[in-house]
């Protein structure tokens, strides 16, 4: 019998500016499956990158993401990802929702974002119960927290780190994610999130997970998860934290 050559999935990202977004080629060198990554860089409004919802609203406002959407269109993908959790979850549900259809209306492929990632994620493991690590200031979290809600997932602590930019975040290093974990766990937490994309984790997934003794979530990580379930691919990687040991 001739076995069927498995398809290889090309993952399409839109990330807005420049912080850590090679943490994508890296979960791809990680899964070592011949995954192949294309990240599209989206504007932002006079360069800033700033956590203030105003801003993230500008960021994840249609027109940049359907301007880079035009880009990724004309790459070789199977799915794309608007790799921005702050500009998304601004939008609350229904806005997030809107963004993700004009994404698939623009490639004409499977999209999503990484703030549905988040839910699609915890909901795969099972997880209903989370403790939160977010960079950024307080109003923004809230509105994490928020969109949690209404996907049905209760935030037992939000740990709130008022880090202004994704630039700022984004030079982070391991021994301070760690610590950020460390201090924001809850023993009431099933796992614990780090939203957003800014932040770098795609070399650390399994020592997070250490650190925790649970499931941590990041966002690179989850954004990666949910292109390789739209692209079709199920299999299993070890590596890069429990989500992705996974077939789910």
């Amino acid at each position: 019998m001739i076995q069927q050559e498995t398809k290889q999935p090309r993952l399409g990202f839109l990330y807005p500016g420049y912080a850590a977004e090679d943490d994508y080629p890296l979960l791809a060198m990680k899964a070592g499956q011949g995954i192949s990554v294309q990240v599209v860089h989206t504007s932002l409004g006079e360069g800033e990158d700033a956590h203030r919802v105003e801003v993230l609203l500008d960021m994840g406002a249609l027109p940049r993401l359907l301007e880079g959407a035009r880009v990724l269109r004309d790459q070789p993908v199977d799915a794309v990802i608007w790799s921005c959790t702050s500009g998304s979850f601004v939008y609350g549900w229904e806005g997030a929702r809107q963004q993700v259809e004009a994404i698939t209306q623009a490639t004409g492929l499977p999209a999503s974002s990484t703030s549905f990632a988040f839910v699609d994620a915890a909901r795969a493991l099972g997880i209903h119960r989370v403790a939160v690590s977010a960079t950024y200031p307080e109003e923004v979290s809230n509105y994490f927290q928020d969109f949690l809600k209404a996907g049905e997932i209760e935030v037992v602590h939000m740990g709130i780190h008022d880090i202004l930019t994704a630039g700022d975040a984004g030079i982070l290093g391991q021994e301070q994610v760690e610590e950020m974990i460390r201090r924001d766990d809850h023993p009431l937490a099933q796992a614990i999130l780090l939203p957003d994309t800014a932040l770098h984790s795609a070399a650390w997934l399994d020592r997070l997970e250490e650190v925790a003794g649970k499931p941590v979530l990041t966002a690179n990580q989850v954004s990666f998860w949910k292109a390789l379930r739209l692209a079709g691919d199920r299999r299993s990687y070890t590596g890069l934290g429990s989500l992705l040991q996974s077939d789910k």
